[in-house]
């Protein structure tokens, strides 16, 4: 399956270490992050989860549940744990999905059809595509797609980042320029006319091209 910005993402049932979970269900109302993870007991993605368990709590404060993927059973998972605390210095604190079968790896496109069904025999090499990023709205659209290589460990400020920005843009209708930080100038999105934008933001906006309006960053 290619799954391509806008599509839904596919739900799913999976064992995982908060117990079986069926996955549009678990989000409900919620963004979503899933990200994933070719081997246990490998060096980045065991610094990989111990830096987002400690960033747990501004996941929360951005109502967005975090759900991880290894492609090993949750057995392992569980034995995993201890040395992700050791390392990082933080618990597991949300559900990691034990992809034994490689089922969801294959629904999301980490892996092709024809991967097989069982992770034995398979090592860290053999399932490095499976290292994505997907970032699912609350309708359950995938916002986000993005797959990190096996030496190069995720920027999680980074997605927090650009949830600050998707979320500012389903509600304001803005769009954020390079390199923005919140608090900082926005754009008014493109799709929006000039007559919408005086509705929106009756205070008027800098143009530097009749495309390029400026406002300063929406607020509540």
């Amino acid at each position: 399956m290619t799954l391509r910005l806008g599509a839904t993402a596919p739900g799913f049932g999976a064992e995982t270490t908060a117990g079986h979970i069926r996955f549009h269900q678990w989000l409900g109302n919620s963004w979503g992050v899933l990200f994933s993870h070719p081997k246990d007991f490998t060096p980045v993605c065991t610094t990989e989860l111990g830096t987002l368990a400690g960033l747990k709590s501004e996941f929360d404060r951005r109502n967005v549940k975090i759900m991880g993927l290894s492609a090993d059973p949750v057995s392992s998972h569980t034995n995993w744990a201890q040395d992700i605390e050791d390392v990082t210095g933080h618990a597991l604190n949300f559900p990691l999905i034990g992809d034994s079968d490689l089922k969801v790896a294959k629904l999301y496109g980490m892996l092709p059809a024809d991967a097989g069904d069982t992770f034995e025999g398979r090592t860290a090499v053999t399932n490095r595509t499976v290292r994505s990023v997907f970032v699912i709205d609350p309708v359950k659209k995938i916002q986000i797609i993005v797959a990190y290589p096996m030496v190069t460990g995720r920027n999680f400020q980074e997605i927090l980042r650009v949830l600050d920005s998707l979320q500012l843009s389903f509600k304001y209708g803005v769009a954020t320029p390079a390199d923005w930080k919140p608090g900082d100038d926005v754009l008014i999105a493109g799709g929006m006319s000039d007559q919408e934008a005086r509705q929106k933001f009756p205070e008027g906006w800098k143009a530097l091209k009749p495309y390029v309006r400026i406002v300063p960053q929406p607020r509540g």
